[in-house]
């Protein structure tokens, strides 16, 4: 008798409603059997810049967008799929994945995106974000 839960009605519905809007929202939709495309992310600070460590296994360079404005930093891949066909062929099954990933993050500090460095090497982009020189406050005395 313990295992038994008493629902009401709102409540119930609030269950199903919140998880399939939980489902939905969080991360994108896929079909039964088909890889997701995911980013794994890692962010490290020092004093003078972040570096960020991102994972995009199976996307080529020229198809990763990063953007930087003020503290905003995103980064966009995509993988495309190439199709080879050869005559009397015939796909039966294929678990490689095509889409598009992003992310996107808002760092506690503006930096600098003139001196943003960016390399991309067995499928893992490393950045390099220096941070903006703090504004320097001035007090002013009346004369």
């Amino acid at each position: 008798m313990a295992n038994i839960q008493r629902y009401g009605t709102s409540g119930m519905l609030d269950d199903v409603f919140g998880d399939l809007m939980k489902g939905f929202w969080v991360k994108p939709v896929a079909m039964p059997g088909e890889a997701e495309l995911n980013m794994k992310v890692d962010v490290k600070e020092s004093d003078k810049a972040y570096t960020i460590h991102a994972e995009i296994p199976g996307v080529k360079k020229e198809d990763i967008q990063i953007d930087v404005d003020g503290g905003q930093l995103s980064i966009r891949a995509e993988v495309k799929r190439e199709e080879e066909k050869k005559e009397g062929e015939k796909l039966v099954h294929s678990e490689r994945y095509y889409g598009m990933v992003s992310r996107s993050m808002t760092l506690p500090v503006e930096v600098d995106a003139q001196g943003t460095k960016a390399e991309y090497k067995d499928g893992v982009l490393d950045l390099t974000l220096p941070k903006k020189a703090a504004k320097s406050a001035r007090r002013v005395t009346i004369a």
